[in-house]
């Protein structure tokens, strides 16, 4: 019975040690180093490009000069929010002839953080108070405004 006990608790304490372990999720493509030196700029095209490394996760928002390979490794534990722990972007830019002008890599620490869920606008110039805008406002009642001659 002592046997059952212990290998029942010993259970359970791995069982909550395996669910504080994390667990890692890689989400898009990045070809493989190798494949990216095949890569020769002024010499390949977008389909050459494309038949060595296959297409790209994205591409150039308002024109096709660029394609963006990207993949990002994110951590989970159990009730944490999802951290970002890796991000690659392969940056494959072309000239107006489809030909291959760079190959660059880009990691984690090249990114910047955009602040998207900001619910204010900012403006310039100069903050008014409520009594500054009553104030401001009493010598700007137009007559026609007032009194029309639709009534």
């Amino acid at each position: 019975m002592k046997n059952r006990s212990s290998a029942g608790i010993a259970l359970i304490l791995v069982a909550g040690l395996a669910a504080c372990a994390p667990h890692m999720r890689t989400h898009g493509y990045v070809p493989i180093p190798e494949a990216l030196a095949r890569i020769e700029p002024g010499l390949d095209t977008r389909s050459s490009v494309q038949a060595k490394i296959g297409r790209p996760s994205a591409s150039g928002a308002f024109d096709e000069t660029g394609w963006y390979y990207v993949s990002t490794v994110v951590e989970h534990y159990t009730f944490y929010e999802p951290k970002v722990i890796d991000r690659t972007v392969i940056a494959v830019t072309f000239d107006e002839n489809d030909v291959v002008e760079a190959v660059d890599r880009f990691g984690l620490q090249d990114g910047r953080l955009v602040d998207l869920t900001t619910r204010t606008t900012p403006t310039y110039g100069r903050q008014l108070t409520v009594i500054e805008q009553i104030v401001s406002n009493l010598g700007n009642v137009n007559a026609g405004d007032v009194f029309s001659d639709e009534d």
